[in-house]
This record gives C-alpha cells, sequence and structure tokens, in this order.
C-alpha cells in the first residue's frame, strides 16, 4: 500500500491546530472546486483535500493517523506499525460484545488495510459512548488469569486547538482463558453521560505480545521443540515448556524433523480447552573434535543413507 500525506496535502506542518486545519481544507478547496477552479487536475485535488480533511479535521482520526509515524513520504510503499493502535483509546457504536467498534475501518480508508471513530451527536439526557482499546497481554496471563495495570492515551483538544493525547491507568482483571480477539466490558469507563450513572463502558480487546517460544492459534499454542538426532531415532523422555509450566513428554522412535506432536488439553484453558502442538527440530551436534568427527565417520559407515535419493527425481 502508498502512504498518503495529509499533512502535505494541507500544505500544513504536523504541529497545526485543527483551527488551521479548517482553515487550509477552506482556502484549497475553493482554488480546486471542479466548478470554479481552471487547473486540469482540479477534481482529483478535490477529492484528495477531501480526503485529507475528513482525517485531520477529527481529533481521534488525526491523532491515529500520526501513530503511524512521521518519517513516511507521500506515495511511498507504507505498512503500518506492529500493533500501532495498542492502547488507543477511541470512541465507537458499541455493542454488548464490543464488536461495533471501527478504528480498522480508518486504516482501510486511508491505506487499504487505519481506524478512528467518527464523531456523533448525542441526544440530550443519553447514555455516554463506549469508548474502546486494543491492549496487549502475555500468553501466560491467559492460562492462569492475571490483575493488570494498563495505560490508555485518548485524543483531545487542547487550549490552543492542538491535538494531544490525555493518558489514564485502570487496573483491569484478566479472566483465565481469555483468547485474543475477545472483549472485556469495563462498565462505566466509556464517555459521560449527561446524567449520573449513565457513562458509557469501554470495551478492551485482547492481543497477545509476541512471545519468544510459543505461537497462539485459537486456543491451541504451538513450540518448536529441539531434539538430538538420538532422541529423534531412538526416542525419548523429554521436558516441554508450557506457558503453565514444563511437562514431560515422549519422543517417539524413528520422528522425522518437523513432526507434531499433541499434547492435548495444554493449550489456552476454556470448555474444551485447546491444545499444545511440539514441532520437532532435529539439532546436529557440531564436528569439533576428533572424537565427534570420528562419531560422525562411524555413522556415515554404519547407514546406508543417501539423504538426496529421492531429491533429483
Amino acid at each position: 500500500m502508498k502512504y498518503k500525506d495529509y499533512y502535505e496535502t494541507l500544505g500544513l506542518e504536523r504541529s497545526a491546530s485543527q483551527e488551521d486545519v479548517k482553515r487550509s481544507y477552506r482556502k484549497l478547496a475553493r482554488k480546486y472546486h471542479p466548478d470554479l477552479s481552471k487547473h486540469t487536475d482540479a477534481e482529483d485535488r478535490f477529492k484528495e483535500l477531501g480526503e485529507a480533511y475528513e482525517v485531520l479535521k477529527d481529533p481521534e482520526k488525526r491523532a491515529a493517523y500520526d501513530r503511524m509515524g512521521s518519517e513516511w513520504r507521500n506515495g511511498q510503499d507504507f505498512q503500518p506499525p506492529p500493533n500501532w493502535d495498542e492502547g488507543f483509546e477511541f470512541r465507537g457504536a458499541g455493542s454488548e460484545t464490543g464488536e461495533q467498534a471501527d478504528l480498522h475501518d480508518l486504516f482501510e480508508k486511508m491505506f487499504g488495510g487505519a481506524r478512528g471513530a467518527h464523531p456523533r451527536q448525542q441526544p440530550f439526557n443519553s447514555r455516554g459512548e463506549d469508548h474502546h482499546a486494543k491492549v496487549l497481554i502475555d500468553l501466560e496471563d491467559a492460562y492462569r488469569g492475571a490483575q493488570r495495570s494498563i495505560s490508555l492515551q485518548m485524543p483531545v483538544i487542547d487550549e490552543q486547538g492542538h491535538v494531544s493525547l490525555e493518558a489514564r491507568t485502570l487496573n483491569v482483571s484478566i479472566p483465565k482463558g481469555i483468547r485474543a480477539g475477545q472483549h472485556l466490558r469495563l462498565s462505566g469507563q466509556g464517555a459521560a453521560g449527561a446524567t449520573p450513572g449513565t457513562a458509557g463502558d469501554l470495551y478492551l480487546e485482547i492481543a497477545f505480545r509476541e512471545h519468544p517460544r510459543f505461537r497462539v492459534d485459537g486456543r491451541d499454542v504451538s513450540l518448536e521443540l529441539p531434539v538430538a538426532p538420538w532422541e529423534a531415532g531412538l526416542g525419548a523422555q523429554v521436558t516441554v515448556p508450557t506457558p503453565d509450566g514444563s511437562v514431560e513428554m515422549t519422543v517417539p522412535a524413528d520422528s522425522a524433523g518437523g513432526r507434531r506432536l499433541r499434547l492435548k488439553g495444554k493449550g489456552i484453558p476454556g470448555d474444551p480447552p485447546g491444545d499444545l502442538y511440539v514441532i520437532l527440530n532435529i539439532v546436529l551436534p557440531p564436528a569439533n573434535s576428533d572424537t565427534a568427527k570420528a562419531a560422525y565417520d562411524a555413522m556415515r559407515r554404519a547407514f546406508n543413507f543417501n539423504p538426496r535419493a529421492n531429491f533429483y527425481r
């Protein structure tokens, strides 16, 4: 996807106030309005201005856009930073499941793949808007449950008319067995309502931090386990780490590299729980001594084995 520099489109510095955004758009929109302009590219420029203004005029969309980084250039191949929306609190329509949040809709509109909430007018005496945010937790928290302190940032307009981020910290109970993509509902932690007791809710979308060892697919978890050639060939009892402690596992004799072994019920807890898949990775010892070289030579002579026997067919 290609990056679109909306500040450049509107002729603005990134430090521009919201009033600067409005003023620049109105000036350029008059200049390139297709019914008034004599520029040959007026229609295209007018559309680009409208797209840029649609994002930068809204504090939440603008803050989401700014989180992509300022080092990108117009037309440059672009991918958003990993977890760019972590802890970004924004408004949304809300639902019992929290699935009406629309942060990624903005990304799809801007780059074909940002989400930002559209401002909504609330009727008088109505319930406050629901808020949404994505938070990252450790995989181990899903196995055991945990109490965690999370930090959120929400866009606001300061007294000078600039978009800034207002931070808050919440203590959250992570339930045992939660999966990536599920939502935690914090009652009354959204926007204030018109009357006491009518505040909206906060929905936290759960995602897992990248783990150096484990990979997650729904409730199932997998890892690569290094084994020696003799453990794979002869079979062995090995210790396997899991997010909830180590377990013993049997490596069957004559196992090939890449073989998947299932530890039933050792995935993320649930009803039913997921499974843990152990993928065997055969690691060769180094031939870095006379004894090791002699052992390899003895193995070469003991086996009638050609690893490329079927490779060239």
